[in-house]
């Protein structure tokens, strides 16, 4: 019987990753590190945050990497543009900032993640992989108690539960355990339930609070006093 190898048949089609940065060393760094892993694809890198859109429409990456500060476009603006031209990319801001209000913007404008330009290089890859899988955002402790901060910068007098009236019973567990910052995996041994029903839960939270990403509802449920 004819049809392809086995290992054809079995192969999982790379992570594909771009990069946004104005300095085309780190970029190429960049490449290197994500290059030399067998379950990622580098596919091109932008200095500026117009260039990446076009790179964006190109190759459809799973994955950009996005500096905040760049020429032409800002990386902040940058991803709004890119989530608006491929709905199902994912944007990792990697900057060397932790400022308020470039987390607070990032968050609005759909960021799934933050990494520092200094974190090592096993540390990057795992954040590809952990924010395409969908298991959790990578969020470094110093980035979750910013979000924590925003939250808390202009919360609701005492806890809201009507903020999150429209989610099912099932649904308002989930949400409060992805708001702690805990990932799939940790949602479904609490929950018990299984990873693809938490993923299913947290695409469904998501859509009905008009959030784009979990940092965002992470910020959500610190905004209306759901999480402590």
């Amino acid at each position: 019987m004819s049809g392809q190898p086995r290992e054809a048949a079995d192969a999982v089609a790379p992570i594909t990753v771009a990069i946004a940065d104005d300095h085309v060393l780190f970029c190429a760094g960049i490449e290197m590190i994500v290059g030399s892993q067998p379950d990622l694809a580098f596919v091109g890198s932008a200095q500026d945050g117009e260039a990446v859109v076009a790179l964006v429409r190109e190759t459809r990456p799973d994955i950009v990497l996005m500096d905040i500060r760049m020429p032409v476009t800002d990386g902040i603006t940058a991803t709004r543009d890119v989530l608006a031209a491929a709905p199902d990319t994912r944007v990792i801001i990697l900057t060397t900032h932790q400022r308020r209000e470039a987390v607070t913007e990032s968050i609005a404008a759909g960021a799934h993640g933050f990494v520092m330009k200094d974190a090592r290089p096993e540390l990057l890859l795992e954040a590809i992989r952990t924010v395409h899988g969908g298991s959790s955002v990578y969020a470094p402790a110093t980035t979750v108690a910013l979000v924590r901060d925003l939250g808390e910068a202009h919360p609701a007098a005492r806890p809201d539960p009507a903020a999150i009236a429209a989610l099912t019973a099932r649904e308002r567990e989930v949400y409060l355990l992805a708001a702690r910052g805990l990932s799939n995996t940790e949602i479904a041994e609490s929950a018990y339930i299984g990873e693809t029903t938490v993923k299913s839960h947290v695409s469904s939270i998501l859509a009905k609070l008009g959030l784009a990403s979990r940092l965002q509802l992470i910020a959500h449920a610190y905004a209306h006093r759901l999480v402590s």
